[in-house]
């Protein structure tokens, strides 16, 4: 394998076959030895992070494939840390789609005169660029398009997506007793087609239990024992 990218969280190899590999690290993003998935700065190693991580990403990969959604997930191994995933090219130098349905984090801190801790929010869309030099900024719409980083279409097709993506999430974390509080998704271009991408995990969402928040590897506990 031939390594490509060395990311915060993962690292990226190229396979023989065209396809790409994901390996999972310990590593999480955060602030002051905080985790925070809002963050874009590695901010502390968690032991088994990268394997929970992979196990919950793999779980909710397939669950989206039974519901019909196609996403650039071919297989994984656990033990080993690694996904194999489809070939994609990135909106711009990447873009990141953010989910929430309740005001916590970075939202709360931007619009603190408008809302209330907790106010619950209709899964609101928000897309920020991928850039750790200048704090990953918020984009909208027609910046995207103007830019020429996103076509009015592909986006309308990536806010749809994400909607449907977050419900079935929301609605399958609800059975455990789990409640999504927001999400951090990646989307990629496959042949022409928006393809969600990346990962889902406790790296990449906020999950609260009886009101409070749920560590990434207690999540993993939750959902597999």
């Amino acid at each position: 394998m031939k390594l490509v990218y060395n990311g915060k969280t993962k690292d990226v190899f190229e396979l023989e076959n065209g396809n790409y590999c994901l390996k999972f690290k310990d590593d999480v993003t955060g602030t002051d030895g905080v985790f925070d998935p809002g963050a874009n700065k590695v901010g502390l190693s968690i032991d088994g992070m990268g394997q929970g991580g992979l196990r919950l990403t793999q779980y909710f990969f397939n669950l989206l494939k039974e519901k019909g959604i196609k996403t650039h997930y071919v297989n994984a191994d656990i033990e080993n840390r690694t996904m194999e995933v489809l070939p994609v090219k990135p909106y711009g130098k990447g873009i990141e789609v953010i989910c929430r349905f309740k005001a916590v984090g970075s939202f709360l801190r931007r619009y603190g005169l408008y809302v209330t801790e907790g106010q619950v929010l209709d899964s609101l869309i928000e897309i920020t660029l991928k850039d750790d030099d200048r704090d990953d900024p918020l984009i909208t719409k027609d910046a995207l398009a103007m830019l020429g980083i996103l076509t009015n279409e592909e986006y309308d097709s990536l806010k749809s997506q994400t909607k449907a993506i977050c419900k079935i999430l929301k609605d399958d974390l609800a059975t455990y007793g789990l409640e999504l509080i927001d999400i951090k998704l990646e989307f990629g271009n496959n042949n022409g087609q928006v393809l969600l991408v990346d990962e889902i995990s406790g790296g990449n969402m906020r999950v609260y239990k009886e009101g409070k928040s749920v560590d990434p590897l207690d999540l993993v506990k939750i959902l597999f024992g």
